[in-house]
């Protein structure tokens, strides 16, 4: 009966392990969004994971969407830190069925980031 106990155990634990490593290295999709980078924090009460926002169709009179991504790279985030308040490219991925919130509070991680031209945040000026 122990040694059932513990090979299910065993069994469990290394599932849980390679479900963590596929949700994590496998990409569901990828992509770009483009906008004002609005935020940048470190959040968790135990993990601490790196999220960010960035504010999409910003036009004058109407309230931009919010798109929430997590960046999981240090150069990327030291990118970001500098780029806060002004318009930004990311390129993300999203990976589907992460089994916590340790690694992040999203789907979509940021692995690329590209300022835009004229990048200041007064998107509704004209050019």
């Amino acid at each position: 009966m122990r040694r059932a106990l513990l090979i299910g155990l065993t069994a469990l634990v290394l599932a849980a392990g390679l479900w963590t490593w596929f949700s994590l290295s496998w990409s569901y999709s990828d992509g770009e969004r483009a906008g004002v980078l609005q935020k940048l924090s470190r959040k968790g009460w135990v993990c601490k994971t790196y999220e960010g926002e960035l504010a999409l169709y910003i036009v004058g009179g109407v309230s931009p969407e919010i798109w929430a991504f997590s960046v999981r790279d240090k150069g990327i985030l030291e990118q970001l830190n500098s780029m806060v308040g002004e318009r930004v490219r990311l390129h993300y991925t999203e990976h589907k069925a992460i089994p916590s919130s340790c690694f992040a509070d999203t789907a979509y991680f940021v692995d690329r980031v590209t300022r835009v031209e004229g990048g200041a945040a007064a998107q509704g000026a004209p050019p």
